[in-house]
């Protein structure tokens, strides 16, 4: 019945302030009804009942790239949309909750709850809980994982530019003296020395595979900021809406606009990765003005935040999850001009000299049962299902897994198939055949783009460009992987194969802190009780229950995705202490917790104390790095004759479909209070 009544204040709330919204409203209203029914893997998300998209058959990032945007709403932003409204309406909800229970009488218990929440309120709340904007509350996350996200400055000094290879040679867009100054491209070799003029270009040694950029595109703009294990990329593209290159001044290297924002933070200890996209109804971008990451700088930048809800896609749509899947944070192909990458003799190659990025993505060997997992509580909340499902192939001896991570996603549909110069090929049933003949014609279009010289019959010879046993490395002019060992690869890269592909799942878990996680526990828990005199709200004594911990997952000192619940007993001194008598995971878990205040209530026998942070750390607010233990407290009202049992558990907000991933091992004390000067006990 209470729920009901808080549920219809809440809407009233709502209702009275978004009355324009009030479609999303009734989204939002449907959606909660459908809630208790939502699984894991089923139409809806099980946090808000929200449906959840079907998967597009055609890349969205292709169609937005392209200018024919859809005339009304997406199936991603009515998700979204209503995810919001939903998670709005519970926060509503709680902040009438706690004005309701401030105005009704309570009996001993609650006003034992309701003194405890007082006394440790401004130590009390959740991360990234600032709003229920998707993009600043997923800035929010990105902080509380990664740390301070710099901003994108694809201008840089460190910044490179993307350039274009045409037959062998450097092209620039360029005053061509005699055509009257007008644009043409300009053919350079490595030496850069004038080989010719061209009014168009229809090829190149090197299209793009991303399937959202110009096929062969120029100027485009790459940074990387490293701060410790955590590495953020930033993606200037340029584009067209056809996707072909013009003599349009848009191409020159000097010209700022561009078409596609993006940015990608990877963590290489912990294979925790993000993506950040810029909105896809914008079709010109400026690089001359650095980009601010969303949600601001802080929970503080009341202007950042505000001007990101604006900048970047709040829709989610764009599946880079599905390309950047090799547990590292960027895909290396020729198109990138690294330097070991689409040149015949590798670092040697003198075109790899004149036109080559050279280390600036450095080379790494990532592992196939290397952690990885990506953050986003609104990005991965419609793509649970097919995450899930996602897998790492691994063939013991075959030429192309024995050194590199393929999945059943598009390192092995797309990727691996263009590395090695074939085309996709399983044995599918009819409703999943789309597809593949999908990609095929993918992968086509991009060999339609790709110049005679730069293939196997052509003078390059640097397509397909992975060897069998050379790699990168073509100069050896190895034959290419065969046709049966390819049909063996795709077979299993379609997720078609069996036993002989050695699935093993791609995302792994979000880790729960501790000892056997991610390996930090707090520690030196201790309960001290002191006198409160006269009286302090009716208790004459004070528990100040204390402990440390390092937050230490992943090396990142500002890491701030860790809270404690705190689970109280109370029962009478007259025995000893028993283990059966303390609260119980399921109690300290609240599997069944009713809020009386704030983050203070009951959880089946015991009255539990959520979302505790460290000393002084007010609500949202952004903590200073930290690199070692930091102190927590927590001050418990307590009577005479009574002994006080806790159970301390922390939790880790995964801010991905996982939720929340909650310690296992036991931190368990009591204190007797006596009335009289005793030590408290610890097990």
């Amino acid at each position: 019945m209470l729920r009901n009544l808080l549920l219809l204040v809440a809407i009233s709330v709502h209702t009275a302030a978004f009355a324009a919204e009030i479609g999303d409203i009734n989204l939002a209203v449907e959606a909660m009804r459908r809630q208790p029914d939502c699984a894991a893997g089923s139409h809806c998300d099980a946090v808000t009942g929200c449906l959840i998209p079907a998967p597009e058959l055609a890349e969205p990032e292709q169609t937005a790239a392209s200018g024919h945007l859809p005339p009304r709403r997406s199936s991603h932003e009515t998700f979204h949309t209503c995810r919001e409204m939903v998670l709005r309406f519970e926060s509503t909800t709680a902040t009438v909750r706690d004005l309701i229970s401030g105005l009704w009488p309570f009996d001993r218990a609650n006003g034992f709850a309701k003194t405890l929440e007082t006394w440790n309120r401004k130590n009390l709340w959740a991360p990234a809980s600032a709003t229920e904007k998707p993009i600043t509350k997923f800035g929010d996350e990105l902080r509380t994982v990664f740390g301070p996200v710099p901003k994108g400055d694809c201008l840089a000094k460190e910044s490179r530019r993307l350039s274009l290879e045409v037959d062998g040679n450097l092209v620039e867009l360029r005053p061509n003296p005699s055509k009257s100054n007008a644009l043409a491209f300009e053919h350079l070799d490595a030496l850069g020395r004038h080989v010719k003029w061209t009014a168009r270009i229809d090829k190149c040694d090197k299209p793009s595979l991303a399937g959202m950029v110009t096929y062969c595109g120029m100027n485009s703009r790459l940074h990387r900021v490293v701060r410790g294990p955590v590495e953020w990329l930033f993606l200037c593209r340029k584009s067209s809406r056809n996707l072909e290159l013009s003599s349009d001044s848009y191409w020159r290297e000097q010209d700022p606009r561009f078409a596609l924002y993006g940015a990608i933070g990877f963590n290489g200890l912990t294979g925790e990765i993000a993506f950040i996209d810029g909105r896809k109804d914008r079709e010109v971008f400026d690089w001359r003005q650095a980009f601010p990451p969303p949600g601001g700088d802080s929970y503080a930048d009341v202007e950042g935040r505000a001007r990101t809800e604006e900048l970047y896609d709040r829709s989610f749509r764009v599946d880079c999850f599905a390309c950047h899947d090799n547990k590292e944070p960027y895909i290396i192909d020729p198109h990138v001009k690294q330097a070991r990458v689409g040149y015949r003799h590798g670092w040697a190659d003198e075109n790899s000299i004149a036109f080559g990025l050279g280390a600036f993505l450095p080379k790494r060997k990532a592992r196939a049962d290397a952690p990885f997992r990506v953050v986003g509580s609104s990005y991965t909340a419609a793509r649970r299902e097919r995450m899930t499902e996602a897998k790492v192939v691994s063939m013991p001896g075959h030429p192309c897994t024995s050194c590199h991570v393929l999945t059943t996603q598009e390192t092995g549909q797309r990727f691996a198939a263009d590395a090695a110069g074939k085309m996709p090929t399983a044995i599918l049933s009819p409703e999943r055949a789309l597809p593949l003949l999908g990609q095929r014609k993918f992968l086509a279009a991009v060999d339609g783009h790709r110049t005679a010289w730069a293939t196997r019959s052509g003078g390059g010879k640097i397509h397909p460009w992975m060897l069998p046993h050379y790699g990168g490395d073509l100069s050896q002019q190895s034959p290419p992987v065969t046709d049966a060992e390819w049909q063996a690869l795709s077979q299993c890269v379609w997720s078609a194969g069996g036993e002989e592909c050695g699935y093993r799942p791609l995302y792994t878990a979000c880790p729960s802190p501790g000892r056997d996680s991610d390996g930090y526990s707090p520690r030196e828990f201790s309960a001290e009780i002191v006198s409160s005199t006269p009286p302090r709200d009716g208790f004459d004594r004070v528990i100040r229950l204390r402990w440390k911990y390092l937050n230490g997952y992943g090396q990142v000192p500002e890491r701030d995705d860790v809270r404690f619940h705190v689970a109280i007993k109370r029962e009478t001194l007259s025995r000893a202490v028993r283990i059966k008598d303390f609260p119980s995971m399921a109690e300290v878990r609240g599997d069944r917790f009713e809020a009386i205040a704030g983050e203070v209530g009951t959880s089946g026998s015991a009255a539990l104390l959520k979302h505790a942070s460290f000393i002084d750390h007010r609500k949202w607010m952004d903590p200073p790095p930290a690199s070692t233990p930091r102190d927590y407290a927590i001050e418990v009202p307590a009577s005479c004759g009574e002994r006080y049992l806790f159970r301390i558990l922390p939790k880790r907000f995964c801010f991905d479909y996982n939720g929340i991933a909650y310690g296992t091992e036991d931190h368990l004390i009591h204190a007797d209070v006596a009335c009289a000067p005793r030590s408290a006990g610890m097990r």
